[in-house]
């Protein structure tokens, strides 16, 4: 199947519904009330998602302090890494994010990184020559992890089945094992991720939740293809507490946000990347993924959520957009629901359109319909905590289960 060339980058001119009674915006950032959780100071008005973002400002500092961390980082890796053919395992997609990640890795701090990239059949092909070609140009191994395409398109269609607004959930865990499980294989300590709180923020979690019990949950109930069994060096789509355990606490891998300690500003990364890696815009942010197509239609038609509220959020607190430039982005559908990519992502998927508009008019649910580690989460609140600081857990892990709208 043939995917279209990527859609322009501008906003679709089409209005969006005006807010409801009672709305409310922050004064700081733009998100809003249609974000569940969100609290906002009494005199200030701004959110506690503003009070989130300061507060992991203060805890990952740039300039020397973040500078001095970098290089502490990449020492340890290169020690790890002796004797080995790695220092690193580095999740790649060919969008901005990764692409310099990768690059700042190889050019900056001279480390040796596998590059490890999960395939679930929605790759956007400009997306894909990037990879390649930064990979060919900085002479870094690619390793692409393909999933089983049957389970993969399985899962998809249970959580659309599921009404909840984690479609992109088995995606998700599939990237996490596969960086997981191409660590264990290769016997490398450290996994580097391309995200950063400054530039993304982060996800409320009834909008993205991250579980491998909830995963199952909705496989059973809506699933058709049984997934296949765990493996350490080839975990498929399982990634419940016991499988985290064995790889961060057995295995001793950890996760390395390194954008979190770099000046990382976005707009100023495309000609460095055009100029050394020969990287081409895949056309929108997070459309290394023509699924994404998918997600931000049936996000805004059927649940009412637009994820660029804590995207550009993120932007305006760390002064990389304009308030004013969020508010008029958003007042117009985004350009990534290309009508002909979503068609093609539903025949993809085996769907016809009917089948699709049924799933979209079903009753919107949550996470917290179905069976899931939230209450276990909840009861292991100091040790995630503890693990977030020692990096078993991504930094922000601590903070997205308990200080994102909850």
């Amino acid at each position: 199947m043939t995917f279209p060339a990527a859609p322009v980058t501008v906003d679709s001119p089409v209005d969006l519904p005006a807010p409801h009674p009672g709305y409310q915006r922050c004064t700081r950032c733009i998100m809003d009330t249609t974000v569940p959780g969100i609290r906002f100071h009494a005199h200030s008005g701004e959110c506690n998602f503003c009070e989130l973002h300061d507060k992991m400002d203060r805890d990952n500092p740039l300039g020397a302090a973040g500078e001095a961390y970098v290089q502490r980082a990449a020492a340890d890796m290169k020690r790890l890494g002796q004797g080995k053919k790695y220092d690193c395992v580095l999740g790649v997609s060919g969008g901005r994010d990764s692409s310099y990640t990768l690059w700042y890795c190889v050019v900056k701090l001279g480390l040796r990184p596998l590059a490890v990239h999960f395939n679930d059949g929605f790759g956007n092909p400009v997306a894909g020559e990037n990879m390649v070609k930064a990979c060919r140009k900085l002479g870094v191994e690619l390793r692409t992890i393909t999933s089983d395409w049957r389970e993969s398109k399985d899962l998809k269609i249970a959580f659309l089945k599921a009404s909840t607004p984690d479609i992109e959930e088995g995606t998700d865990v599939g990237i996490a094992t596969a960086l997981y499980g191409v660590a264990a294989k290769e016997g490398v300590q450290r996994i580097i991720i391309g995200q950063s709180f400054r530039t993304e923020g982060i996800a409320p979690l009834s909008w993205n939740f991250l579980d491998g019990k909830y995963l199952k949950a909705v496989h059973r109930q809506f699933g058709t293809v049984p997934l296949r069994e765990w493996t350490p060096n080839d975990p498929g789509f399982h990634l419940d507490v016991k499988e985290m355990f064995y790889y961060t606490v057995l295995r001793g891998i950890k996760t390395v946000t390194l954008l979190y300690h770099v000046p990382y500003v976005r707009a100023e990364v495309d000609e460095l990347l055009e100029r050394e890696l020969d990287w081409t815009n895949p056309g929108a942010h997070y459309f290394d993924d023509l699924y994404q197509s998918v997600i931000y239609y049936l996000n805004r038609v059927k649940f009412n959520i637009d994820r660029r509220l804590f995207n550009y959020s993120a932007l305006v607190r760390s002064g990389q957009m304009t308030r004013e430039a969020a508010l008029e982005k958003c007042r117009h559908v985004n350009a990534i629901e290309d009508e002909k990519v979503i068609n093609l992502c539903i025949k993809r998927l085996g769907l016809t359109r009917e089948e699709f508009e049924q799933i979209v008019a079903a009753p919107v649910k949550t996470f917290r319909d179905y069976p899931n580690n939230y209450s276990l989460i909840r009861l292991l609140r100091w040790p995630i905590k503890v693990a977030s600081k020692l990096r078993l857990l991504p930094e922000s892990a601590y903070d997205k289960y308990f200080n994102c709208g909850t």
